[in-house]
């Protein structure tokens, strides 16, 4: 059963998992299961994806129930009127807060202007050898996008040299594999933690905040921030 986070007339918004696709795809033949026919048959009614979160990202997804409000609602994230927050752990000890203004290349080979900004929530260090260092530094950061590019986010971490754990594409690979081979956990620990928006319909103003799931909930874990995580989760 998907978490329903917010549901009303026109939109209903979920708590996507790490690894499920939004709906069908050519680029992913593998999958057997999406969210849009999973939430369907869960709650008998048509829906329509109002945006995107990558397959491995977790957290708020949001659909519509009718097109008039689905239409509404993609121009909203077009035009930069949705607020979003990602929660993400990264390889090393980020700054305390940061603005990456760096453009990124469409399919086509065109640029695009691409603004995130970022703060670092808490920093770890444990005590377990990685490579020629004697120990491990992670960082948990909350990321907010101030456009809306194609995994935005993974190639502007990976930019700076603080790429997004569990980022087979961008990533580190040799982090990646030590976290599957040390803690099993092979995860993209990126979570899309909150959407502010305007009701295109009501005109209230909606947040939607996800909880964070049960594999980056035991990294955090790990890192010792559980408790310090409460406020944001």
């Amino acid at each position: 059963m998907l978490e329903i986070l917010y549901q009303d007339e026109n939109l209903i918004a979920i708590n996507k998992p790490h690894g499920l696709l939004v709906h069908r795809s050519s680029i992913a033949a593998d999958a057997e299961e999406f969210a849009l026919q999973l939430l369907r048959d869960q709650i008998g009614k048509k829906v329509n994806p109002a945006h995107r979160i990558d397959r491995k990202t977790g957290g708020v997804l949001l659909f519509a129930f009718d097109k008039p409000t689905e239409i509404a609602m993609q121009q909203a994230f077009m035009e930069n009127r949705v607020k979003k927050k990602y929660l993400a752990v990264l390889r090393g000890y980020t700054p305390d807060a940061e603005e990456i203004d760096y453009p990124l290349r469409k399919e086509n080979g065109t640029l695009q202007d691409a603004l995130t900004r970022y703060v670092t929530l808490q920093r770890a260090e444990l005590d377990v050898p990685f490579g020629s260092h004697p120990t491990s530094r992670y960082s948990l950061v909350e990321a907010v996008p101030q456009t809306g590019r194609m995994h935005q986010l993974r190639k502007h971490f990976a930019h700076i040299f603080h790429p997004i754990i569990g980022d087979r594409t961008h990533g580190c690979n040799k982090q990646n594999k030590f976290f599957k081979e040390t803690w099993e956990m092979e995860t993209m620990l990126l979570h899309a933690s909150q959407l502010a928006f305007t009701h295109p319909v009501t005109e209230e103003e909606i947040m939607i905040k996800a909880p964070l799931q049960e594999e980056f909930k035991r990294v955090t874990k790990l890192m010792g921030w559980e408790d310090k995580l409460k406020g944001c989760n």
